[in-house]
């Protein structure tokens, strides 16, 4: 009884002792705890040398650079076709022939036309036809005969007139005939140098180009139905067969040389202005999957063309088709080098963060975090460009694993 009054005695007096000690003993214990917290465990990567490049990746379409397309060029049927997708072909070699019955009679019927116009062209420059012009010559040649009579006539009767064996009446008989024959032989010499007006040649020498005209069209539908290599090529597109009917303007053969090929790119917009001529790029295709093509930017968009639901601008390019892989129609990948730059000082994306007052990463400097503002220069897919504000190798954090946030001054640990 006397120990429990002792024991209730000695709480009561210190009392506030007590309270007091198990209060700095639960600062210190918590100051303990929560510095054991402020260590942070975070990922670190160093700031690397490397080769940076920013690309711009899209897709495209191969089109052939010398492309002939044969079209039919009257209604027909398709007699024989020589080669299939894919051969290789020689300038001049027959590839496809069509039905030519019907042209060649339209190219006989056009001959026939040329030929009777140049006879018409003929007679209008010698002033008719061969049997006009020779009675002509005929009509010309006894009315001479008959001035010149008329003339010796007059003569005759004025020496007679002046001895007095010839009247007067005589006399102006005989000149009334001479000028009657000269008048008949200037008449026969003007229609041969005139007989034709000009509107008549105009009219002749138009029949005549006009017949000349439709015979080398029916000699060009000639030339179309027998389809010819017109240079060593490929033939990748044969849509027809033997026996098939083909009407006029139908496609019946296409061939390239496919050595080198044109590719059409499609860059969405915001892209569109990191475009310049000369650009590296590269292109791929699923197909040839470890295959790349180089080449250079061609031609920029000059305007922008909605392409589904993308609004894009075309840029042309020209690739070298070695082993003639590439062929016409095909989808490719397309990435366009917009910057490369050698021997820079990148960081993953990750490192790189951003506030008001610009780009900042966090370098780690004894164990403790740091702020240090940097200036960036090209990104690619997954690393940045670091142009000022760090050395090489410098040791920046990415992260905390426990997903805390990283600050300045913040005791970290790393933890890769």
């Amino acid at each position: 009884m006397a120990l429990a009054q002792n024991k209730t005695t000695f709480y009561g007096r210190n009392r506030i002792l007590i309270w007091t000690a198990g209060i700095i003993i639960a600062v210190v214990f918590l100051a303990s705890f929560m510095s054991r917290g402020d260590v942070v465990p975070v990922r670190t990567v160093n700031a690397q040398r490397a080769t940076i490049r920013s690309v711009i990746s899209t897709n495209g379409k191969v089109e052939p650079l010398d492309n002939f397309a044969a079209y039919a060029p009257t209604g027909t049927t398709v007699e024989q076709v020589y080669v299939k997708e894919g051969d290789h072909v020689k300038r001049g070699q027959l590839l496809v022939k069509l039905n030519d019955a019907s042209a060649r009679s339209d190219s006989s019927r056009a001959l026939a036309q040329v030929r009777a116009a140049e006879a018409a062209s003929s007679a209008v420059k010698n002033g008719g036809n061969q049997e006009e012009v020779l009675t002509l010559n005929t009509d010309i040649t006894k009315r001479q005969t008959e001035r010149d009579t008329a003339q010796r006539r007059l003569d005759a009767l004025r020496k007679l007139q002046a001895q007095g064996s010839a009247s007067p009446g005589e006399v102006k008989e005989a000149e009334d005939q001479l000028a009657r024959s000269n008048a008949d032989l200037q008449l026969l010499q003007q229609k041969q140098k005139d007989r034709y007006s000009r509107p008549e040649v105009a009219q002749v020498e138009g029949r005549q180009q006009e017949a000349t005209a439709a015979y080398l069209a029916a000699q060009d539908v000639l030339k179309q139905l027998n389809v010819r290599a017109p240079y060593d090529c490929i033939v990748y597109s044969v849509p027809v067969r033997q026996g098939d009917y083909v009407h006029p303007g139908d496609l019946v053969l296409q061939a390239a040389d496919l050595s080198k090929v044109l590719v059409r790119a499609f860059v969405d917009e915001p892209d569109v202005g990191r475009l310049q001529t000369g650009q590296n790029l590269e292109l791929t295709w699923d197909a040839m999957p470890g295959k790349i093509w180089p080449g250079k930017v061609s031609t920029i968009p000059a305007s922008l063309k909605l392409r589904g639901t993308r609004n894009v601008g075309e840029v042309t390019f020209i690739v070298e088709n070695d082993g003639l892989h590439l062929l016409p129609n095909v989808n490719v990948g397309v990435t366009i080098i917009a910057a490369e730059h050698q021997n820079a000082l990148t960081l993953p994306r990750e490192a790189i963060r951003q506030d008001d007052k610009g780009s900042f990463v966090f370098a780690v400097v004894n164990m403790e975090l740091q702020r240090r503002d940097v200036q960036t220069g090209i990104s690619d897919l997954t690393r940045v460009e670091v142009l000022t504000g760090l050395s090489d190798n410098a040791l920046i954090a990415l992260g905390a694993t426990n997903s805390k946030n990283l600050r300045d001054h913040l005791q970290i640990k790393i933890n890769q």
